[in-house]
């Protein structure tokens, strides 16, 4: 959005806030730390630290899981890092995408979308129709795809190495690991190539990726001045011609030209008798599923969020976790070992491999994807609290009233780093953590190794599973046959826009390591 517009309506805006704004919040004792502005709040800290989690984990340290900062505006918002509490959120029907969340949702993946229908007998439909493409069997049966686009990824490594090498140059994984990522949805959802979508396609995938990439102040503001508006109003807005909207809407355009295109040619095969059923679409198209089974128009909606959200969130965890590695020789090598010692033929007994497992368990606890999630209260409610907390009164309570239209954020990075859940070594990656029990039991709250890395209750993750196979598949195929080293003049960061990603120097998204053939 340009300066100019954010400019427009910031005035009015602001004077709109100081009016409806409620006077007395429920959760005003609440404790947490002060202010540092009234514009934005803590929200600079929270999404423009140096490094993700600086202010934000010593919030956690000196308030608990439980703490009231604002937002922009002078907004008061609850940091929520309680597994009783998690449950309660998402499990409840009083909790909602936030009217912002649900329109930008529409405009970048289409009305009817998974992640914009939270309830209703649409969202069921759907949540059972993609189960099914997902359980523990289908995904095993992807297996040869994500083989196929790890061992083609890591051929294209092996020359860019070898040239790499000899000019002393290094090599950004980031760029090859979305093209292993965009490769497996594509084959697994839609039964075609990543070449089949197209260059267009694949331009404005990488175009929306690098516009959801990019955080600034003026950002947070016109952000948390959108929020205020009216959803009438919004979709005006939304319609806007900027760059951000205009390559969203091309990207789903074409993402759904591609979804109609890839269903016509599996109906003309199904006319002949041929058997479709060999990836999501297909499976979903299977006439045997007369009750629930979506109609075509119902399956080509889909089509963006399943591109999008199959490729970006898999591709940052990969690069956080090959950077780790780089940093980390000796964890390397021995991961390397485990690979080598468990090989047979290249065939891979996943589940038997304890440290790869360790390791992916600890790069999804140490760098979700989604660090922080919101949700508005849609009426009235009291949120329950797995220990008490003391208020700014002296109070200890379990629980908290919340008032309709209030914003909570579900503190995720900061729910993988208590110390009493995870070791007093919470804040350092140490995937042996995993090896040793050591962990505490407590109360369950993600589908994985107790994790809210892929969320929980009814809006699950649906590709956990499909996520955690792809991971295991390119972490043995390049691991095993390379070495992965940092470069001093390529330093890192963790930085966060949409999700928690790798960024440069100069603010980019990327992981530049040196890379040499071992194997």
């Amino acid at each position: 959005m340009s300066t100019t517009l954010v400019a427009l309506i910031l005035v009015p805006l602001t004077v709109l806030i100081a009016f409806h704004q409620r006077s007395r919040s429920s959760i005003r004792h609440v404790r947490g730390p002060p202010s540092p502005s009234w514009f934005y709040g803590h929200m600079r800290q929270l999404t423009l630290a140096p490094t993700y989690g600086y202010f934000e984990f010593q919030w956690l340290k000196a308030f608990g899981p439980v703490y009231r900062f604002k937002g922009c505006f002078g907004q008061n918002r609850l940091m929520v890092s309680d597994p009783v509490a998690f449950q309660y959120i998402f499990n409840s029907p009083h909790f909602a995408l936030s009217p912002t969340t649900q329109n930008t949702v529409a405009l970048v993946f289409g009305e009817g979308n998974l992640m914009g229908i939270r309830a209703g007998k649409l969202h069921k439909r759907l949540r059972n129709e993609f189960n099914a493409a997902f359980t523990a069997a289908a995904v095993r049966g992807y297996f040869p795809i994500f083989e196929k686009v790890a061992q083609a990824i890591s051929q294209e490594l092996e020359a860019k190495s070898s040239a790499a090498e000899e000019l002393q140059e290094v090599i950004d994984v980031v760029p090859l690991l979305n093209a292993v990522t965009l490769g497996a949805i594509a084959e697994a959802a839609l039964g075609c190539t990543a070449e089949d979508l197209g260059s267009e396609y694949v331009a404005a995938n990488a175009e929306i990726m690098a516009a959801a990439s990019n955080q600034s102040p003026l950002q947070l503001l016109a952000d948390a001045l959108l929020a205020l508006l009216p959803s009438s109003v919004l979709r005006l807005f939304l319609l806007l011609p900027t760059k951000t909207l205009n390559a969203a809407r091309k990207s789903n355009t074409l993402a759904r030209s591609i979804g109609s295109r890839v269903i016509g040619r599996k109906e003309e095969l199904m006319k002949s008798g041929v058997d479709v059923r060999t990836d999501v679409f297909g499976g979903l198209l299977d006439p045997e599923r007369t009750e629930t089974r979506l109609t075509r128009e119902e399956i080509i909606t889909q089509t963006p969020i399943v591109m999008v959200a199959g490729q970006e969130t898999t591709t940052n965890t990969l690069s956080f976790a090959l950077w780790e590695l780089a940093k980390n020789p000796a964890l390397q090598d021995s991961l390397r070992a485990e690979i080598h010692q468990l090989s047979n033929g290249g065939n891979f007994a996943y589940d038997k491999m304890p440290l790869l497992n360790a390791f992916i368990k600890e790069a999804l606890r140490f760098y979700p994807s989604e660090a922080f999630t919101e949700r508005m209260v849609t009426r009235d409610t009291v949120l329950p609290l797995s220990e008490s907390i003391t208020t700014s009164t002296g109070e200890e309570v379990k629980q908290i009233p919340l008032q309709e239209g209030q914003v909570v954020v579900v503190g995720v990075a900061s729910y993988q780093r208590i110390q009493s859940r995870w070791g007093e070594d919470a804040h350092e990656f140490r995937p042996s953590r995993w090896l040793e029990g050591s962990i505490a039991k407590g109360d369950a709250v993600g589908p994985y190794a107790n994790l809210l890395s892929f969320l929980g209750g009814p809006h699950t993750c649906l590709g956990w599973r499909f996520a955690i196979m792809e991971m295991q598949v390119v972490l043995c195929e390049l691991v095993g046959k390379f070495s992965f080293s940092l470069s001093e003049e390529h330093p890192i960061r963790v930085g966060i826009a949409n999700t928690l990603q790798p960024t440069m120097r100069d603010g980019g998204k990327g992981v530049p390591l040196k890379v040499t053939r071992v194997l």
